[in-house]
């Protein structure tokens, strides 16, 4: 499945819900499906910067493909960074950093959220693709 086609499948569920809450809950979900990160793994150099929960987020390379690992001390931050996770990992750095991430908007989530988390969307995105450009440049 290509990065396009989860990005449509995560909307197509998410557009199964008409309530907010209810995408709410379905993105919370997601958060809790996350696999479990580490503790030790809770650094600041995995830190997001910028986003108003702590989000930490881990890069690495399997196989030549993409593995993220994600954490966050809110269950709507963790089910946001869950999204990006769903999408991004497994696949070739290469193709996170071409990917359009555009998606997130298309989702409406960021309508309904206060502005500083809305930002975090954005954060968030930006450090999975540099996980994908320096796992790109460690390989050149």
């Amino acid at each position: 499945m290509t990065i396009n086609e989860k990005q449509q499948e995560l909307l197509d569920e998410l557009n199964l819900f008409q309530d907010w809450t209810e995408r709410y809950e379905y993105v919370i979900g997601l958060g809790k499906k996350l696999r479990p990160m580490d503790e030790s793994l809770h650094t600041p150099d995995r830190l997001i910067k910028g986003c108003q929960s702590q989000v930490w987020l881990d890069a690495g390379v399997q196989d030549g493909k993409m593995t993220y690992l994600a954490d966050s001390d809110s269950v709507i931050t963790k089910g946001m960074i869950a999204l990006f996770v769903r999408v991004l990992d497994g696949e070739r750095p290469d193709d996170v950093l071409s990917a359009d991430l555009s998606f997130i908007d298309q989702t409406g989530l960021k309508e309904h959220l206060a502005p500083t988390r809305a930002n975090a969307l954005t954060l968030m995105a930006a450090q999975m693709k540099k996980g994908a450009l320096e796992a790109s440049q460690a390989r050149s």
